[in-house]
């Protein structure tokens, strides 16, 4: 906790002592400070929502006092791993609701506003891009969000009215929020209509505007004109994700998922990418997703632990054969599941091995091999099978040696010699 000159606890404007304002001081992380960085984040973000279950609007506060301290702690950090890119707009996602709910007063709301405003001026990196997307809602209040729109709108005509390219506004979002949640879709259309050309960044407000008035059809034809082959790899899935979830509202979801579901974005595994689909169509065969997901997305041999994670044995099978299939994947499939499904186990550690004999697999050693065996063995034990598996083992030792490092057959060549001698008598 930081000390004020006289040697008491620093306080909050609100006059809560914060342990996070200690953490988060100017430039208190050095170049590589992305890891501790993000685990004080999560620290502050868990601080505030405590506070927030007895007093919303001093974690609103709370919320604001970190927002304002993000660009200082974190400039000198470097970024281009991305780790703390995601760790900021975490924890920014889960203070925002905070902040927009808090039953704070036009007077308390414009200062945070300010305090907030000042924040997105000094920031070097747009680390509150998502407070500047959801000023309007943070507003709350339509006189304060007049008050930006009536500071900024006149700014954002003159400078997309200039022939000559590449002015900007800081605080362009804060404005475009601001009459989107003020429903001053007239002018939000007139003004984005000065661009020369459409971004999604700025112009989803305008789709999102159409959506809201009532005119889906409108709202997606005005999306699918803001795909721009440039930025397609960021751009392409957010605005999929907005048609879906316009159709859905408008109770269209088979064409929504037809046209946009199984579009959707791969995200940190397989298995998230699944999940997220099954949830968004609840009313959905879940077995008939994962099948679309693979036939549309390909590399089937990348959605077996999907497949596997939803009880999809029969098309975990069919992935694990597939070429571009990790056989560490299924050396811990087979282990984890040698018990309770040793018939899959064993068939999973097969298709591992073979994989690892023609030379599949990033670095594979020859321990790897040897534990697929073993959990084959393992599970044909279970099934009384053990002959049948060293036989199995057997013949894809016997094929052509490919590109599979001569240990690794010498490796299992040993091991089924020893397993058909079964056990000393």
């Amino acid at each position: 906790m930081t000390r004020t000159r006289s040697g008491g606890p620093a306080l909050g404007k609100d006059g809560h002592k914060w342990a996070f304002k200690a953490r988060f001081r100017a430039r208190a992380f050095g170049w590589r400070g992305s890891r501790p960085a993000a685990d004080r984040l999560h620290e502050a973000v868990t601080e505030i929502q405590a506070v927030a279950r007895v007093d919303p609007v001093r974690a609103a506060d709370g919320a604001v006092t970190l927002m304002e301290r993000l660009w200082p702690a974190l400039e000198q950090i470097d970024t281009s791993s991305g780790m703390l890119g995601t760790a900021v707009n975490k924890a920014i996602d889960e203070l925002i609701p905070f902040l927009i709910a808090a039953p704070a007063d036009q007077k308390l709301r414009a200062k945070w506003l300010e305090r907030l405003y000042q924040a997105v001026l000094d920031d070097g990196v747009q680390y509150l891009w998502q407070v500047e997307a959801r000023w309007g809602e943070i507003a709350v209040h339509p006189a304060l969000r007049d008050h930006y729109i009536d500071q900024l709108l006149p700014l954002l005509r003159r400078v997309w009215s200039d022939d000559r390219p590449g002015g900007h506004v800081v605080g362009t979002d804060i404005c475009l929020s601001s009459l989107l949640e003020a429903g001053r879709y007239q002018d939000l259309m007139e003004v984005l209509a000065l661009m020369t050309h459409r971004m999604w960044g700025f112009h989803h407000f305008a789709a999102e505007a159409l959506a809201r008035q009532g005119k889906p059809d409108d709202a997606i034809a005005y999306a699918e004109t803001c795909r721009d082959g440039r930025l397609a790899p960021y751009d392409d899935g957010r605005i999929n994700a907005f048609c879906e979830r316009v159709l859905i509202a408008a109770g269209r979801s088979d064409e929504a998922y037809r046209r946009y579901g199984v579009h959707a974005r791969l995200r940190s595994t397989y298995l998230a990418v699944y999940k997220d689909v099954v949830a968004r169509y609840p009313g959905r065969d879940s077995r008939q997703i994962l099948r679309d997901l693979i036939q549309h997305h390909g590399n089937s041999g990348k959605w077996f632990a999907a497949a596997r994670g939803a009880g999809f044995l029969d098309i975990a099978l069919e992935c694990a054969a597939a070429s571009d299939v990790e056989p560490a994947t299924l050396v811990r499939a087979a282990r984890d599941l040698v018990r309770k499904e040793p018939r899959f186990a064993a068939q999973v550690a097969l298709l591992a091995i073979d994989a690892l004999l023609r030379g599949a697999g990033y670095e594979p050693t020859v321990a790897d091999i040897g534990a697929a065996f073993d959990h084959l063995m393992a599970a044909a034990t279970t099934l009384g099978l053990e002959a049948w598996a060293i036989e199995q083992v057997k013949t894809l030792c016997e094929c052509p040696a490919g590109v599979a490092p001569g240990p690794f057959r010498q490796q299992l060549l040993q091991r089924c010699a020893a397993g058909s001698q079964g056990p000393p008598g």
